[in-house]
């Protein structure tokens, strides 16, 4: 039998089947590639270039960042709950390695996006090329070995059918829930234009399942028994919830059986904010709500999420001496930890099954009143901060809280760095899954305009909202040309407080006044900290002149009204907005009973240090590890030993 085959070059193979990829979940089939994000050189542009050239029907999208392309095409993902995105290429060398922040913030949030940067001569008779980094020990070494850390497949493409065997590995991680982030094909440039007989077959339509795995029957029976056993158990909904859509399973979960729930960064607007079992934000960016129910917690169900040391506040937030974790996720990575008992499965199917095996159980009435109370008194603290008038620049919080109005329910708030994040997880009323938009796993300063351009792609139909500090501007800004140019509407809301607030406040905090943190000129070939107060020269930075250079219409305030009609008018407005306005660098919003572990030093010559060292020593005790478990023994014996019988003094919980 012969097998039919068509000539093409490595590259022109490559885009002919990306293509041909489609995801499938629930019955509806999704292509997976929207597109390419890139920008051309000569490490790309005869090979991949010429392929794209060829076939308009996969579209070319130009921008002006490596890295930005990478955040735009991880954005999208997101929105879409990873059932589609981007490819983005590149030249050898500097194009190379401008995509490797974007690419461990990719992996980081567990989002897919393909990489495929040039890379050196594979036939090597011409080497040094241009951009090319050698090495004493090996002629096979580029700068592309670089990926191998942030990537959670990589691979070399010396030969052109090497395609062939390569590329399914490569779809294979990129639509695996369990597996996915950054997938980076290295393509010397001279390769991409080689030629090969590649079989039909290879470029048929290709249909990859996302699969609703079902977890194990005996640890669905085992966590039933913790949750029956238990007397303080919370939720932790984590980013998994909103990728699988299971944020209605966990509504009619959390309705059903009285637990409260505490939201990451990445599960937060998992239940709508006014939902009276949600608490809001957990760790150490939470709501008072949900740390006072972690502190006492007895069992802790972690949905989707990574527990990152934001979340539980550097080990800090649980500390029941008794508490035991149960933990739902498609990664047996995640489901692992903090000695937990491991439920590996697709969120919604899982909170399905361990509805209907829970049926007639719920928390005690004076439990969940206690959560319904703490919500309740935890929206009236959002409220407060929401109201605030602080003058002459108005305060942080009171931004967040008139965006939250004017936004609307619809509205997509997008943000990664800076003060911002903590902020928005205590004080953002998220409305539905995709309304609360943070990327916080790599916490990426310049993620946010590039970030927003591939959300508004994602989901033309909602209004973007970036929220973007000065810092993160100054630091990746150049997307807003890509918006205006493709007529991808975002509103940008630049808030300047005049150099890195985040920092600033964490300096002061650590004893080491701001120092570095202000956008000002140097006093005596020295950085002025906090203490110089006003006596200093600031930076003359104009963001309103600066963005409109770049085609955008630009409106700047001076006051708390000026930037609500700002709102209103960048809403109505029919291209990409830039709102300016100045606020308090100073002015913060509280902790509440949390804590984040950044060590202090030792020793040092500050008193101010010393003073800060010997409160974090006080507080490094706090940390835990978490070998309660469940690995052998009766769970629910040994909760009742810690405990007490809870049917016995709760009689109403369970049917």
């Amino acid at each position: 039998m012969t097998t039919q085959t068509i000539r093409l070059t490595l590259a022109q193979a490559l885009i002919r089947s990306l293509k041909n990829q489609y995801v499938g979940r629930d019955g509806v089939e999704t292509q997976f590639f929207a597109g390419c994000f890139g920008i051309f050189g000569h490490g790309c542009v005869a090979g991949v270039g010429e392929a794209l050239l060829q076939n308009p029907d996969f579209r070319y999208y130009q921008v002006r960042n490596e890295q930005g392309a990478v955040h735009a095409a991880t954005a999208f993902a997101k929105v879409k709950n990873r059932l589609q995105t981007f490819a983005c290429v590149t030249s050898i060398g500097p194009g190379a390695t401008n995509m490797i922040t974007g690419a461990a913030t990719a992996t980081i949030n567990r989002l897919p996006v393909l990489l495929l940067p040039g890379d050196i001569f594979a036939r090597r008779n011409v080497a040094p090329v241009l951009q090319q980094i050698e090495s004493a020990h090996s002629q096979d070494f580029s700068v592309n070995d670089c990926f191998k850390p942030v990537s959670k497949y990589w691979d070399r493409l010396n030969r052109p059918d090497q395609l062939l065997t390569s590329l399914p590995e490569a779809l294979r991680v990129l639509t695996s829930p369990a597996e996915t982030g950054a997938v980076t094909l290295a393509l010397p440039q001279d390769v991409q234009t080689e030629a090969f007989d590649y079989p039909v077959a290879f470029f048929h339509r290709r249909v990859w399942q996302i699969m609703r795995n079902r977890a194990d029957r005996a640890a669905l029976q085992q966590a039933v028994e913790l949750i029956r056993a238990s007397q303080k158990p919370m939720i932790v909904a984590g980013g998994g919830v909103i990728y699988a859509d299971a944020t209605d399973a966990l509504r009619q979960f959390v309705d059903a059986t009285g637990i409260p729930v505490g939201e990451t960064m990445a599960g937060k607007g998992s239940l709508r904010w006014d939902h009276p079992l949600n608490l809001g934000a957990i760790g150490a960016t939470g709501s008072l709500a949900a740390n006072r129910m972690a502190r006492d917690a007895d069992l802790v169900i972690g949905i989707g999420t990574r527990y990152s040391d934001f979340t539980t506040a550097s080990k800090t937030a649980w500390q029941n001496p008794g508490v035991t974790f149960i933990n739902i996720n498609v990664t047996e990575f995640d489901a692992g930890k903090h000695y937990g008992l491991p439920v590996v499965g697709d969120a919604q199917v899982t909170l399905e099954e361990l509805s209907e095996m829970l049926a007639g159980y719920a928390v005690a009435p004076t439990y969940r009143a206690e959560a319904q109370r703490l919500h309740d008194a935890w929206d009236a603290e959002v409220q407060r901060i929401y109201d605030i008038r602080l003058a002459p620049l108005p305060s942080q919080g009171e931004l967040i809280g008139a965006l939250n109005d004017v936004a609307g329910p619809d509205a997509i708030m997008l943000n990664a760095a800076g003060s911002m994040p903590g902020d928005l997880h205590k004080l953002w009323r998220a409305t539905h899954p995709k309304n609360f938009h943070l990327e916080y796993g790599n916490s990426c300063m310049g993620y946010e305009i590039a970030g927003g351009l591939g959300a508004k792609m994602a989901a033309p139909a909602r209004d973007v909202f970036v929220i973007v500090g000065d810092g993160s501007y100054l630091m990746l800004s150049s997307e807003l040309v890509t918006s205006v140019q493709e007529g991808v509407k975002l509103i940008v809301v630049l808030w300047d407080n005049h150099g890195f607030k985040s920092i600033g406040s964490l300096s002061r905090s650590l004893g080491l006044d701001g120092f570095g943190t202000r956008f000002i000129r140097p006093q005596d070939g020295m950085l002025a900290g906090d203490a110089a107060g006003d006596a200093v020269e600031p930076l003359q930075i104009d963001f309103a002149m600066n963005a409109r250079s770049l085609g955008c219409h630009v409106i700047e305030c001076a006051t708390r009204a000026d930037y609500v009609a700002a709102l209103h008018a960048a809403k109505a407005a029919d291209r990409t907005t830039v709102v300016v306005i100045k606020n308090d660098r100073l002015h913060g919003v509280p902790g509440y009973e949390s804590w984040w572990d950044v060590a202090v030093p030792e020793v040092s010559e500050l008193p101010s240090v010393q003073e800060v060292r010997v409160q974090y020593e006080k507080m490094r005790e706090m940390e835990r590890f978490f070998f309660q478990g469940t690995r052998s023994g009766s769970d629910s014996e040994r909760l009742h030993a810690a405990h007490g019988s809870n049917t016995a003094r709760h009689p109403a919980r369970t049917a």
